[in-house]
């Protein structure tokens, strides 16, 4: 049986600390990053800043440019969920940072506007501190946001990812524990089901439509996916928006290899490092003809189930990570739009 009590004190705490990350200075951070973790805790995230290991680098690397960058910074959960898996306690959350634009981030130009920074996260707790963290920074969505779209039209729309359909995503009270079991087993039988459909047998979008995961999505489901793919609503929107270009181009890929799995109440949540194995041999996703090039996929997903379906999915990939392995720098085309027009040096 879960401590209810140990989980929510747990996401209090991660919540907490991490604002104060967030709300510090690049002179204070450090600081504030050894009241949140363990000293030689593991950073898990988006590319190009991958993995880490030890306070000083998490500061050098992921929160001394971001707080130069935005130095009005503060965190905003809309998400904030916990549990149990594989013997360790978990806080999982999405939400976006805010703050204005003032300094270059990543080799991305300053705006001097507001940047909403979206962000889904699940972090192992350990004696009242962070352990390990796994945080998929949406970066391509801040590269919209200055201004410069490096890839092929999304299919689905772009958007600031809303809170749920039932505003009450940060879970700080005790959950029914069967409520909780019985929404990450749909999330799992859902997923069965994405496994053991054959793409080689070429159904189409009928085939898509009309398969068993029918049986576990809400009429008037929202699946809100990265910058680069987009948001989409209804089964048809998800097959003809998402699901079948990803599909086509990469046909029967392996998922699952999860580090989390959790429930907690109307919420669940899973998550790998990475998630999918696959080859990309066809199609046309994210305007990239196929490559036929091996490719691994970082992704989370977090789920509310409501009226017993699956009503809404927020979906964080590391779209930046996968193109590059697809031949396609993210970086290197925003640089050098960026560049047009300067005189440059000898």
């Amino acid at each position: 049986m879960i401590d209810q009590d140990r989980i929510i004190e747990c996401k209090k705490r991660v919540r907490s600390a991490l604002s104060r990350v967030a709300e510090a200075t690049p002179e204070t951070v450090l600081r504030a990053l050894a009241d949140a973790y363990h000293p030689q805790a593991e950073w898990r995230g988006s590319y190009p800043m991958n993995e880490i290991t030890g306070l000083e680098a998490m500061a050098a690397t992921v929160w001394r440019p971001l707080l130069r960058a935005f130095p009005d910074l503060e965190r905003r959960d809309t998400l904030l969920i916990g549990g149990c898996w594989g013997g360790g306690d978990w806080v999982g959350a999405v939400g976006h940072y805010c703050g204005t634009f003032r300094s270059d981030w990543l080799t991305i130009p300053a705006t001097g506007r507001p940047i909403y920074i979206r962000y889904g996260e699940f972090h192992r707790v350990a004696d009242g501190k962070i352990a390990q963290s796994t945080v998929l920074i949406d970066v391509l969505d801040v590269i919209r946001q200055a201004g410069f779209w490096p890839i092929a039209p999304s299919l689905g729309t772009e958007e600031q990812w809303p809170c749920p359909f039932t505003a009450d995503g940060v879970v700080l009270t005790p959950q029914d524990p069967a409520v909780s079991a019985a929404n990450l087993a749909q999330t799992l039988a859902m997923h069965k089901t994405l496994g053991d459909y054959d793409d080689t047998e070429r159904r189409g979008r009928d085939g898509l439509l009309e398969m068993p995961q029918k049986q576990h999505w809400h009429p008037k489901m929202m699946w809100y996916g990265p910058c680069g793919i987009g948001s989409t609503r209804g089964l048809q929107g998800f097959v003809d928006y998402h699901q079948l270009p990803f599909r086509v181009a990469f046909p029967n890929r392996r998922g699952g290899n999860h580090y989390v799995r959790i429930g907690d109440g109307a919420y669940s949540a899973t998550a790998g490092w990475p998630s999918v194995h696959a080859r990309h041999t066809g199609g046309d996703f994210c305007g990239v003809g196929p490559t036929g090039r091996d490719v691994t996929m970082r992704v989370m997903d977090f789920y509310l189930h409501h009226e017993g379906l699956i009503r809404e999915n927020w979906v964080p990939i590391d779209i930046i990570h996968l193109l590059k392995q697809m031949d396609v720098d993210v970086f290197a085309r925003m640089r050098s739009f960026f560049r047009r027009g300067r005189i440059e040096g000898p």
